[in-house]
């Protein structure tokens, strides 16, 4: 019997082998290894595929968040409200420069932050928002902006995404994204961008990413970091970037394909709200039996994971310093039950009916 892995990382990078390899001959023959050509183009691209002004690449996604919120000036005695439900970073983002995580509640039927949870838990000390785009669907970045705070997206899990007229990176002030491989724009390693319509505050996280120097170099206006995209992976963004519509596509088809198969069973679907183009980073169902219909489904060769396992609360590392005014129900609840079913752009209908054949057998 044929397995289907969680995510296939060598299939989805066959087809543009030939596109690395030209890019890499041709950054070996410059030797220009960081901070050359491929970067700025890069960013330029990416900014204008989200409709921003402005894009600046960095090391990781963690990093775009830390250096985004140090661009707001936000630091020691601020609190920054985040949805409990997200990959730690988010949270851990906003410990790193000092600042105090508010964990807020997320909505049971989008997954997403509770706009009235979040407002119940605004002090005078809030600097900011993190609304996090989930699995690839967007906030209401309408909602949270009409707080009267200051909006960073948590945008890591939703390139290609949009909600109305507005396409993750562009719906606030500035955004962070990720690049981690499995993303649905990855690099072959780590990186990491800050995409913003405001000039200011693109110039201070460029300055940030580089020690916090100014021009002439080795002149320090700020206390920075080295955080810089180098141009291999500047390179390959670029190639997947002219591909990226045309996956997100693949992926909705593969998600079209789950929710007319799964149908009927006692399972909560993923939800694509009104106005919305969800990008499917995930695939990410709730079960009551989520424990027993995961190990089924290992023992029939399909791959799985929990996003997340522990909300970001119940994290030793991160629990002690982040505030949490009362409990956060839906979240503990989604703990228990959430898992994510196998799903890639290059994912094929008979994968995702093999999924969708085991998971009605566990349930027959």
């Amino acid at each position: 019997m044929s397995k289907v892995p969680f995510v296939d990382l060598v299939a989805w990078h066959a087809p543009s082998r030939a596109e690395y390899q030209a890019a890499f001959a041709k950054i070996l023959e410059t030797g220009a290894f960081v901070g050359g050509p491929q970067v700025g183009e890069f960013e330029a691209a990416f900014a204008s595929y989200c409709g921003a002004a402005h894009a600046v690449s960095v090391k990781t996604g963690t990093d775009a968040l830390v250096l985004a919120l140090r661009a707001l000036g936000i630091g020691a005695g601020d609190e920054v409200i985040a949805p409990a439900n997200s990959f730690f970073a988010t949270a851990e983002a906003i410990s790193l420069v000092g600042a105090t995580p508010v964990l807020c509640d997320v909505d049971d039927a989008t997954l997403l932050v509770d706009v009235d949870d979040a407002a119940r838990r605004i002090t005078p000390r809030t600097k900011c928002i993190v609304p996090v785009h989930l699995f690839g669907q967007l906030a209401d970045i309408d909602r949270v902006r009409a707080l009267g705070v200051r909006v960073l997206e948590d945008a890591a899990q939703a390139h290609g995404a949009t909600r109305g007229k507005h396409r993750a990176g562009s719906c606030g002030e500035l955004a962070g994204f990720s690049f981690y491989p499995t993303k649905n724009l990855g690099a072959l390693g780590d990186g990491g961008a800050v995409v913003s319509n405001n000039r200011i505050i693109a110039d201070r996280v460029r300055r940030l990413r580089t020690y916090g120097w100014s021009k002439p170099q080795y002149a320090e206006l700020e206390s920075g970091r080295c955080s810089r995209l180098d141009e291999i992976q500047a390179a390959v963004l670029s190639v997947k970037l002219k591909s990226l519509s045309r996956n997100v596509e693949r992926r909705r088809r593969a998600a079209a394909r789950y929710l007319a198969g799964l149908s009927g069973l006692p399972l909560v679907l993923p939800n694509e709200h009104l106005g919305c183009t969800h990008s499917y980073h995930l695939f990410v169902i709730r079960s009551k039996s989520r424990d027993a219909l995961e190990a089924h489904l290992k023992s029939s060769g399909i791959g799985t994971a929990r996003h997340y396992p522990w909300p970001v609360h119940q994290q030793p590392g991160l629990a002690s310093g982040a505030r949490i005014p009362e409990p956060l129900a839906v979240t503990e609840q989604l703990s228990t039950e959430i898992l994510s079913l196998p799903m890639f752009a290059s994912m094929s209908d008979a994968q995702v009916d093999r999924v969708v054949d085991a998971v009605s057998r566990f349930y027959r």
